[in-house]
Protein backbone atom coordinates (compact mmCIF):
# COMPACT_ATOMS: atom_id res chain seq x y z
CA UNK A 1 0.00 0.00 0.00
CA UNK A 2 1.30 3.47 -0.89
CA UNK A 3 2.14 5.77 2.00
CA UNK A 4 -0.67 8.21 1.18
CA UNK A 5 -3.16 5.33 1.07
CA UNK A 6 -1.94 4.16 4.47
CA UNK A 7 -2.45 7.64 5.89
CA UNK A 8 -6.00 7.82 4.52
CA UNK A 9 -6.79 4.32 5.85
CA UNK A 10 -5.54 5.34 9.32
CA UNK A 11 -7.67 8.48 9.15
CA UNK A 12 -10.79 6.48 8.25
CA UNK A 13 -10.13 3.98 11.05
CA UNK A 14 -10.43 6.85 13.51
CA UNK A 15 -12.85 9.31 11.92
CA UNK A 16 -14.94 7.24 9.52
CA UNK A 17 -15.22 7.32 5.72
CA UNK A 18 -13.88 10.37 3.95
CA UNK A 19 -16.59 10.27 1.30
CA UNK A 20 -16.50 13.30 -0.98
CA UNK A 21 -14.51 15.49 1.40
CA UNK A 22 -11.21 16.85 0.09
CA UNK A 23 -8.13 15.55 1.89
CA UNK A 24 -5.01 17.58 2.53
CA UNK A 25 -1.64 15.83 2.93
CA UNK A 26 0.90 17.48 5.26
CA UNK A 27 4.59 16.71 5.79
CA UNK A 28 7.18 18.13 8.18
CA UNK A 29 10.70 16.68 8.71
CA UNK A 30 12.72 16.31 11.86
CA UNK A 31 15.99 18.20 12.08
CA UNK A 32 19.58 17.81 13.17
CA UNK A 33 21.65 20.67 14.57
CA UNK A 34 24.90 20.41 12.63
CA UNK A 35 26.59 23.43 14.23
CA UNK A 36 25.66 26.18 16.68
CA UNK A 37 24.89 24.64 20.05
CA UNK A 38 22.71 27.16 21.97
CA UNK A 39 23.71 30.09 19.77
CA UNK A 40 20.37 30.78 18.07
CA UNK A 41 18.57 32.21 21.10
CA UNK A 42 21.45 34.66 21.54
CA UNK A 43 21.15 35.98 17.99
CA UNK A 44 24.01 33.85 16.72
CA UNK A 45 24.50 31.54 13.75
CA UNK A 46 23.73 27.85 13.25
CA UNK A 47 23.91 25.15 10.62
CA UNK A 48 20.99 22.73 10.64
CA UNK A 49 19.68 20.01 8.38
CA UNK A 50 16.22 18.60 7.79
CA UNK A 51 16.25 14.81 8.14
CA UNK A 52 14.71 11.83 6.38
CA UNK A 53 12.30 11.28 9.29
CA UNK A 54 9.05 13.19 9.48
CA UNK A 55 5.56 13.79 10.76
CA UNK A 56 3.06 13.04 8.01
CA UNK A 57 -0.70 13.30 8.07
CA UNK A 58 -3.96 13.87 6.30
CA UNK A 59 -6.74 16.18 7.35
CA UNK A 60 -10.14 17.45 6.22
CA UNK A 61 -12.80 19.91 7.36
CA UNK A 62 -15.36 18.33 9.70
CA UNK A 63 -18.29 20.76 9.34
CA UNK A 64 -18.00 22.33 12.81
CA UNK A 65 -17.20 25.99 13.48
CA UNK A 66 -14.17 25.44 15.70
CA UNK A 67 -13.72 21.85 16.93
CA UNK A 68 -10.51 20.08 15.97
CA UNK A 69 -10.01 16.36 16.48
CA UNK A 70 -6.48 14.97 16.35
CA UNK A 71 -5.26 11.39 16.19
CA UNK A 72 -1.52 10.67 16.29
CA UNK A 73 -0.51 7.04 15.98
CA UNK A 74 0.82 5.83 19.32
CA UNK A 75 -0.77 8.68 21.28
CA UNK A 76 -4.14 9.32 22.92
CA UNK A 77 -6.60 11.07 20.55
CA UNK A 78 -7.98 14.41 21.67
CA UNK A 79 -10.50 17.07 20.76
CA UNK A 80 -10.03 20.82 21.20
CA UNK A 81 -12.35 23.78 20.69
CA UNK A 82 -10.64 26.78 19.09
CA UNK A 83 -13.37 29.30 19.83
CA UNK A 84 -10.93 30.80 22.37
CA UNK A 85 -7.31 31.12 21.20
CA UNK A 86 -5.73 32.48 24.38
CA UNK A 87 -3.00 30.36 26.05
CA UNK A 88 -4.21 27.97 28.74
CA UNK A 89 -2.19 26.93 31.74
CA UNK A 90 -3.77 23.47 31.82
CA UNK A 91 -2.54 22.78 28.27
CA UNK A 92 1.14 23.54 28.93
CA UNK A 93 3.55 20.93 27.49
CA UNK A 94 0.76 19.23 25.51
CA UNK A 95 -0.12 18.89 21.85
CA UNK A 96 -3.33 20.80 22.57
CA UNK A 97 -1.18 23.83 23.30
CA UNK A 98 0.52 23.50 19.91
CA UNK A 99 -2.83 23.30 18.10
CA UNK A 100 -4.17 26.38 19.88
CA UNK A 101 -0.91 28.28 19.42
CA UNK A 102 -0.67 27.57 15.69
CA UNK A 103 -4.34 28.52 15.26
CA UNK A 104 -3.62 31.86 16.94
CA UNK A 105 -0.77 32.44 14.53
CA UNK A 106 -2.90 31.61 11.50
CA UNK A 107 -5.77 33.86 12.55
CA UNK A 108 -3.25 36.68 12.97
CA UNK A 109 -2.52 36.19 9.25
CA UNK A 110 -6.20 36.73 8.50
CA UNK A 111 -7.41 33.13 8.22
CA UNK A 112 -10.66 32.12 9.91
CA UNK A 113 -10.89 29.14 12.28
CA UNK A 114 -12.89 26.21 10.97
CA UNK A 115 -13.19 22.76 12.52
CA UNK A 116 -11.18 19.90 11.06
CA UNK A 117 -10.03 16.35 11.72
CA UNK A 118 -6.38 15.31 11.39
CA UNK A 119 -4.55 12.01 11.60
CA UNK A 120 -0.76 11.84 11.90
CA UNK A 121 2.04 9.31 11.89
CA UNK A 122 5.60 10.06 12.93
CA UNK A 123 9.03 8.58 12.37
CA UNK A 124 10.64 11.42 14.39
CA UNK A 125 11.67 10.02 17.79
CA UNK A 126 9.72 11.90 20.46
CA UNK A 127 11.98 13.48 23.07
CA UNK A 128 15.07 12.42 21.15
CA UNK A 129 16.32 15.88 20.27
CA UNK A 130 15.21 15.79 16.61
CA UNK A 131 12.57 18.50 17.06
CA UNK A 132 9.40 16.44 16.99
CA UNK A 133 7.56 19.40 18.52
CA UNK A 134 8.77 21.78 15.79
CA UNK A 135 7.74 19.23 13.16
CA UNK A 136 4.27 18.96 14.69
CA UNK A 137 3.94 22.75 14.81
CA UNK A 138 4.89 23.06 11.16
CA UNK A 139 2.58 20.20 10.12
CA UNK A 140 -0.34 21.79 11.97
CA UNK A 141 0.45 25.17 10.44
CA UNK A 142 0.51 23.82 6.89
CA UNK A 143 -2.75 21.94 7.61
CA UNK A 144 -4.53 25.03 8.93
CA UNK A 145 -3.45 27.40 6.17
CA UNK A 146 -4.44 24.91 3.48
CA UNK A 147 -7.82 23.98 4.96
CA UNK A 148 -8.81 27.42 6.17
CA UNK A 149 -7.89 29.25 2.99
CA UNK A 150 -9.72 26.68 0.89
CA UNK A 151 -6.97 26.87 -1.72
CA UNK A 152 -6.97 24.45 -4.65
CA UNK A 153 -3.19 24.28 -4.40
CA UNK A 154 -1.85 23.92 -0.87
CA UNK A 155 0.92 26.41 -1.65
CA UNK A 156 -1.48 29.24 -2.56
CA UNK A 157 -1.96 30.28 1.05
CA UNK A 158 1.39 29.07 2.33
CA UNK A 159 3.42 31.29 4.62
CA UNK A 160 7.06 31.51 3.64
CA UNK A 161 9.26 29.12 5.67
CA UNK A 162 10.66 31.74 8.05
CA UNK A 163 7.21 33.24 8.73
CA UNK A 164 5.86 29.76 9.50
CA UNK A 165 8.90 29.10 11.71
CA UNK A 166 8.26 32.24 13.76
CA UNK A 167 4.60 31.26 14.26
CA UNK A 168 5.76 27.83 15.38
CA UNK A 169 8.26 29.32 17.81
CA UNK A 170 5.56 31.50 19.39
CA UNK A 171 3.32 28.46 19.77
CA UNK A 172 6.11 26.61 21.60
CA UNK A 173 7.14 29.48 23.87
CA UNK A 174 3.80 31.17 24.60
CA UNK A 175 1.45 28.17 24.54
CA UNK A 176 3.52 25.01 25.09
CA UNK A 177 5.67 26.79 27.66
CA UNK A 178 9.18 25.84 26.50
CA UNK A 179 11.66 28.66 25.80
CA UNK A 180 13.48 28.07 22.52
CA UNK A 181 15.36 29.80 19.75
CA UNK A 182 14.25 29.73 16.13
CA UNK A 183 16.69 27.15 14.78
CA UNK A 184 14.50 24.06 15.16
CA UNK A 185 11.46 25.56 13.50
CA UNK A 186 13.44 27.30 10.74
CA UNK A 187 15.24 24.09 9.79
CA UNK A 188 12.02 22.08 9.72
CA UNK A 189 10.28 24.67 7.55
CA UNK A 190 13.22 25.34 5.19
CA UNK A 191 14.37 21.79 4.52
CA UNK A 192 17.84 20.80 3.32
CA UNK A 193 21.13 21.88 4.89
CA UNK A 194 21.14 25.57 5.80
CA UNK A 195 23.36 28.16 7.47
CA UNK A 196 21.12 30.55 9.41
CA UNK A 197 21.77 33.79 11.25
CA UNK A 198 19.51 35.21 13.95
CA UNK A 199 21.05 38.60 14.68
CA UNK A 200 17.89 40.23 13.31
CA UNK A 201 15.22 38.20 15.07
CA UNK A 202 12.49 39.60 12.81
CA UNK A 203 14.33 38.70 9.59
CA UNK A 204 16.70 35.74 10.03
CA UNK A 205 19.08 35.00 7.18
CA UNK A 206 19.35 31.59 5.52
CA UNK A 207 21.75 30.13 2.96
CA UNK A 208 21.28 26.55 1.74
CA UNK A 209 23.83 24.06 0.48
CA UNK A 210 23.16 20.79 -1.32
CA UNK A 211 25.54 18.33 0.34
CA UNK A 212 25.62 14.64 1.24
CA UNK A 213 28.08 13.81 4.02
CA UNK A 214 28.39 10.27 2.69
CA UNK A 215 29.99 11.61 -0.51
CA UNK A 216 32.93 12.50 1.76
CA UNK A 217 33.10 9.14 3.50
CA UNK A 218 31.06 9.83 6.65
CA UNK A 219 27.53 8.99 7.74
CA UNK A 220 25.46 11.25 9.97
CA UNK A 221 24.36 9.11 12.92
CA UNK A 222 22.22 10.15 15.86
CA UNK A 223 21.92 8.14 19.05
CA UNK A 224 18.97 8.33 21.43
CA UNK A 225 20.55 8.43 24.89
CA UNK A 226 17.52 6.73 26.47
CA UNK A 227 16.19 9.77 28.31
CA UNK A 228 14.11 12.62 26.92
CA UNK A 229 14.52 16.26 27.95
CA UNK A 230 11.73 16.26 30.55
CA UNK A 231 13.84 15.55 33.68
CA UNK A 232 16.19 18.35 32.63
CA UNK A 233 13.68 21.07 31.69
CA UNK A 234 14.94 23.41 34.40
CA UNK A 235 18.57 22.80 33.42
CA UNK A 236 17.78 23.49 29.77
CA UNK A 237 15.84 26.67 30.58
CA UNK A 238 18.75 27.99 32.68
CA UNK A 239 21.10 28.13 29.67
CA UNK A 240 19.55 31.11 27.83
CA UNK A 241 18.66 32.77 31.14
CA UNK A 242 22.29 32.81 32.27
CA UNK A 243 23.60 33.93 28.88
CA UNK A 244 21.10 36.76 28.81
CA UNK A 245 22.02 37.84 32.33
CA UNK A 246 25.50 38.46 30.98
CA UNK A 247 24.08 40.47 28.07
CA UNK A 248 21.91 42.48 30.51
CA UNK A 249 25.03 43.68 32.31
CA UNK A 250 25.86 45.57 29.12
CA UNK A 251 22.32 46.90 28.66
CA UNK A 252 21.43 44.35 25.99
CA UNK A 253 19.07 41.39 25.66
CA UNK A 254 21.26 38.92 23.73
CA UNK A 255 24.95 38.15 23.56
CA UNK A 256 25.10 38.96 19.84
CA UNK A 257 24.70 42.61 20.86
CA UNK A 258 27.74 42.53 23.16
CA UNK A 259 31.19 43.00 21.64
CA UNK A 260 33.50 40.15 22.52
CA UNK A 261 36.25 42.57 23.57
CA UNK A 262 33.85 44.30 25.97
CA UNK A 263 32.81 40.96 27.43
CA UNK A 264 36.41 39.87 27.93
CA UNK A 265 37.34 43.16 29.61
CA UNK A 266 34.44 42.83 32.06
CA UNK A 267 34.99 39.17 32.99
CA UNK A 268 36.31 39.72 36.55
CA UNK A 269 33.30 41.86 37.46
CA UNK A 270 30.88 39.49 35.68
CA UNK A 271 32.29 36.52 37.56
CA UNK A 272 31.93 38.32 40.88
CA UNK A 273 28.30 39.21 40.20
CA UNK A 274 26.95 36.28 38.14
CA UNK A 275 29.25 33.40 39.05
CA UNK A 276 31.44 31.10 37.01
CA UNK A 277 28.82 29.16 35.04
CA UNK A 278 27.17 32.20 33.47
CA UNK A 279 30.58 33.44 32.35
CA UNK A 280 31.54 30.01 30.98
CA UNK A 281 28.31 29.79 29.00
CA UNK A 282 28.99 33.19 27.47
CA UNK A 283 32.54 32.07 26.62
CA UNK A 284 31.00 29.10 24.82
CA UNK A 285 28.75 31.42 22.80
CA UNK A 286 31.66 33.41 21.37
CA UNK A 287 33.77 30.31 20.77
CA UNK A 288 30.92 28.40 19.14
CA UNK A 289 30.08 31.36 16.91
CA UNK A 290 33.56 31.11 15.43
CA UNK A 291 33.24 27.34 15.07
CA UNK A 292 29.97 27.68 13.14
CA UNK A 293 31.65 29.92 10.60
CA UNK A 294 34.66 27.60 10.34
CA UNK A 295 32.41 24.59 9.73
CA UNK A 296 30.32 26.38 7.11
CA UNK A 297 33.40 27.50 5.21
CA UNK A 298 34.76 23.95 5.44
CA UNK A 299 31.54 22.56 3.96
CA UNK A 300 31.53 25.17 1.19
CA UNK A 301 35.09 24.22 0.29
CA UNK A 302 34.38 20.50 0.78
CA UNK A 303 37.10 20.19 3.42
CA UNK A 304 35.65 17.40 5.53
CA UNK A 305 38.73 17.13 7.77
CA UNK A 306 38.43 20.79 8.82
CA UNK A 307 34.70 20.31 9.40
CA UNK A 308 35.28 17.29 11.64
CA UNK A 309 38.03 19.01 13.62
CA UNK A 310 35.77 22.00 14.35
CA UNK A 311 32.93 19.63 15.25
CA UNK A 312 35.12 17.92 17.84
CA UNK A 313 36.07 21.34 19.24
CA UNK A 314 32.37 22.24 19.45
CA UNK A 315 31.61 19.08 21.39
CA UNK A 316 34.35 19.89 23.89
CA UNK A 317 33.09 23.45 24.32
CA UNK A 318 29.53 22.28 24.95
CA UNK A 319 30.71 19.85 27.62
CA UNK A 320 33.23 22.12 29.36
CA UNK A 321 31.89 25.65 28.98
CA UNK A 322 28.21 25.47 28.02
CA UNK A 323 27.79 22.50 30.37
CA UNK A 324 24.70 21.04 28.71
CA UNK A 325 25.95 17.46 28.56
CA UNK A 326 25.64 16.67 32.25
CA UNK A 327 23.99 18.45 35.16
CA UNK A 328 26.13 16.50 37.62
CA UNK A 329 25.21 13.66 39.93
CA UNK A 330 25.01 9.97 39.15
CA UNK A 331 22.48 10.24 36.28
CA UNK A 332 24.39 11.37 33.17
CA UNK A 333 22.71 9.75 30.13
CA UNK A 334 24.19 12.04 27.47
CA UNK A 335 27.74 11.90 28.84
CA UNK A 336 27.46 8.12 29.14
CA UNK A 337 26.35 7.82 25.50
CA UNK A 338 29.21 10.07 24.36
CA UNK A 339 31.67 7.88 26.25
CA UNK A 340 30.28 4.76 24.58
CA UNK A 341 30.55 6.39 21.15
CA UNK A 342 34.18 7.29 21.76
CA UNK A 343 34.92 3.66 22.60
CA UNK A 344 33.81 2.72 19.08
CA UNK A 345 35.19 5.66 17.10
CA UNK A 346 38.60 5.71 18.82
CA UNK A 347 39.31 9.23 17.55
CA UNK A 348 37.93 8.79 14.04
CA UNK A 349 35.14 11.04 12.72
CA UNK A 350 33.55 13.29 15.33
CA UNK A 351 31.02 13.03 18.16
CA UNK A 352 29.25 15.71 20.18
CA UNK A 353 26.12 16.58 22.16
CA UNK A 354 23.15 17.28 19.94
CA UNK A 355 20.50 19.97 20.30
CA UNK A 356 19.42 21.22 23.69
CA UNK A 357 21.52 18.68 25.56
CA UNK A 358 21.31 16.82 28.89
CA UNK A 359 18.98 14.14 27.49
CA UNK A 360 17.75 13.60 23.94
CA UNK A 361 20.46 12.53 21.56
CA UNK A 362 24.12 12.72 20.60
CA UNK A 363 25.48 13.21 17.08
CA UNK A 364 28.30 11.35 15.37
CA UNK A 365 29.93 11.59 11.96
CA UNK A 366 30.98 7.99 11.48
CA UNK A 367 33.38 6.65 8.82
CA UNK A 368 31.36 4.59 6.35
CA UNK A 369 33.39 1.45 7.04
CA UNK A 370 32.49 1.73 10.73
CA UNK A 371 28.76 2.55 10.51
CA UNK A 372 27.40 -0.98 10.95
CA UNK A 373 29.68 -1.67 13.91
CA UNK A 374 28.88 1.70 15.47
CA UNK A 375 25.12 1.12 15.28
CA UNK A 376 25.37 -2.49 16.45
CA UNK A 377 27.50 -1.68 19.49
CA UNK A 378 25.52 1.42 20.49
CA UNK A 379 22.28 -0.56 20.21
CA UNK A 380 23.84 -3.32 22.31
CA UNK A 381 24.67 -0.86 25.07
CA UNK A 382 21.61 1.40 24.91
CA UNK A 383 18.88 -0.78 23.44
CA UNK A 384 17.75 -1.83 19.99
CA UNK A 385 16.97 1.12 17.73
CA UNK A 386 18.93 3.64 19.80
CA UNK A 387 21.37 4.46 16.97
CA UNK A 388 20.36 5.31 13.44
CA UNK A 389 21.95 6.51 10.22
CA UNK A 390 20.26 9.62 8.77
CA UNK A 391 20.32 11.61 5.56
CA UNK A 392 19.56 15.26 4.82
CA UNK A 393 16.10 15.77 3.29
CA UNK A 394 15.75 18.69 0.88
CA UNK A 395 12.00 19.02 1.53
CA UNK A 396 10.79 21.34 4.26
CA UNK A 397 7.26 21.44 5.70
CA UNK A 398 4.58 21.43 3.00
CA UNK A 399 0.97 20.59 2.26
CA UNK A 400 -0.64 19.24 -0.92
CA UNK A 401 -4.18 18.24 -1.83
CA UNK A 402 -4.75 14.55 -2.52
Amino acid sequence: MEKNDELVALFEDNFGPVGERRMLLVHAPGRSEIAGNHTDHEGGDVIAGALDVSIDGVCTLNGTPSKVRVFSKGHTPFEIDLADLSPREDERESCRALVRGMAAGMTARGLAVTGFDASFTSTVPSGGGLSSSAAMEAALGRAMEGLWAGAVDGDDAAADPIELAKMSQRAETDYFGKPCGLMDQASVCLGGLAHMGFTDAASPTAEKLALDFEDFGYALCLVDVGCDHTPFTADYAAVPVEMQRVAAEFGHKRLCEVERSDFEAALPALREKLGDRACLRAIHYYYEQDLVERRWQALLSKDIDAFLAATRDSGASSAMYLQNVSSGGAFQPAMYALGLGELVLEGRGAIRIHGGGFGGSIQAFVPLDLVDEFICRMDGWLGEGSARRYAIDEKGAYAAWL
